[in-house]
């Protein structure tokens, strides 16, 4: 699934509507291409975000259940990096989703990058995986 069939809200306020929520968390690695595009994006147009970096900050079992709760998890794992590429073949060809959540505890960086978290002002969050154009760089 791309970041694009993920789901999104679009406000009709236009492409300020980011900075219009009470908060958004942004979750990556400080050495991700994409990630650092996100944040440069969000850094020019003035919208508030924390940022969250999986390496060093850790991921929780909390925080990676909140997110299942929202996608599945084939949609959060990124079978294109280093990580990846570092399981054992018995790993990738017997992972379903108990073995799945538990590479991802232990390797946060076999996460699909970045993920968004938006808060907006009715509380129920929204969650975007990968970098989405529309939602990093929306036109006016």
């Amino acid at each position: 699934m791309t970041a694009a069939q993920h789901w999104m809200t679009a406000s009709p306020g236009g492409a300020d509507w980011l900075k219009e929520t009470a908060m958004h968390v942004l979750y990556g690695i400080k050495t991700c291409d994409t990630c650092r595009k996100a944040r440069r994006a969000f850094d020019d147009r003035g919208v508030p975000y924390r940022w969250h970096d999986l390496r060093e900050d850790g991921l929780s079992a909390s925080l990676l259940e909140s997110w299942l709760e929202q996608t599945a998890w084939s949609s959060l794992l990124n079978k294109r990096s280093t990580s990846w590429r570092n399981l054992s073949d018995e790993q990738r060809d017997s992972l379903d989703a108990n073995s799945a959540r538990a590479l991802m505890l232990e390797h946060p960086t076999l996460i699909k990058r970045p993920i968004l978290e938006r808060h907006p002002a009715d509380n129920e969050m929204d969650l975007v995986i990968g970098y989405d154009k529309a939602v990093y760089e929306p036109q006016d």
